[in-house]
């Protein structure tokens, strides 16, 4: 589990891989990420866009760019929270994913970043 905090918004996610949805040998691997955004701050705000880039090893990364966190765009009072699963396949089976929210405050419409933090995402037999 890793954890960042960026503006009194702090991002945690854990991973797990996925071996019934996997299929090593056809260079197919499945992770899921729970991800959990905690509004530590003293504004209302909402979640508009996700932005991510995802390095699979060996493999030119790429980029996943679009509105809000598996079709929603949630929004947090202070002290409230929003959690979600989500996914990523990789060819590798070793990858690692970071990125980035964009968020709004409700009263005033002002928008900000909060960071994702880096997690890393590793088939456990590809850990000998």
């Amino acid at each position: 589990m890793v954890t960042e905090i960026t503006k009194g918004v702090k991002v945690t996610v854990e991973t797990e891989y996925q071996p019934s949805y996997s299929s090593p040998s056809q260079y197919h691997y499945v992770f899921t990420y729970r991800i959990t955004i905690e509004n530590g701050s003293d504004f209302t705000i909402q979640l508009k866009r996700r932005r991510w880039d995802i390095f699979d090893a060996g493999f030119l990364p790429r980029e996943v760019e679009g509105e809000g966190v598996v079709g929603q765009q949630p929004v947090l009072e202070p002290g409230e929270s929003h959690t979600y699963v989500s996914g990523c396949n990789l060819k590798s089976g070793i990858g690692k994913m970071v990125g980035t929210y964009l968020m709004e405050r409700v009263v005033d419409g002002v928008a900000f970043t909060v960071n994702i933090p880096e997690f890393t995402m590793i088939a456990p037999m590809r850990l000998n």
